[in-house]
């Protein structure tokens, strides 16, 4: 890798695979602050905590799901994902609702105005990834158009939220 990491967080000196390691942690944590960042550029009014935007991708994708269920996925506390919905109740991008299926339990699921919500959110987002990649020279773009699998299969590894393990 040709990224070298901040100079100013002390680390100890790289050793073989662990500075791969320790780079690609720089670069992910860097562009996640960045993005986080950016968004305000193009989405000012966005006032959301990332955790709630979090829960609206996987209700966006998994909807309605039980709070034990979006706990899991999100690798937090149950009590902790409570609040947050509750939270995005009283904003009105959530309901919750009885569990169909279980009438002792209740589901949450996306109103109209939280997919509104995430889909402005996530354009926003693309909208400034495009003019960052934009930026970048063929060479960067092609580099990074063929590291996606390698990083998809790297998070599956690692053990994407809700999942255990990767096993092969």
């Amino acid at each position: 890798m040709s990224a070298q990491p901040r100079s100013d967080i002390p680390l100890p000196p790289p050793t073989g695979e662990a500075s791969d390691a320790r780079l690609l942690t720089e670069a992910v944590t860097r562009l996640r602050r960045a993005l986080r960042s950016s968004i305000r550029t193009d989405y000012p009014w966005e006032a959301l905590p990332m955790a709630q935007v979090e829960l609206l991708q996987v209700l966006g994708e998994h909807s309605p799901a039980r709070v034990s269920e979006l706990a899991t996925r999100q690798r937090l506390a149950p009590s902790t994902v409570s609040g947050l919905i509750g939270q995005m109740i009283t904003a009105g991008l959530v309901v919750r609702a009885v569990d169909p299926v279980d009438r002792r339990a209740s589901v949450v699921t996306l109103t109209d105005a939280g997919r509104e919500q995430l889909v402005a959110w996530t354009g926003a987002h693309e909208r400034r990834m495009d003019a960052a990649l934009a930026a970048l020279g063929d060479a960067d773009r092609a580099a990074l158009a063929a590291a996606l699998p390698a990083l998809f299969q790297l998070a599956e590894n690692l053990g994407e939220p809700g999942d255990g393990p990767a096993m092969d």
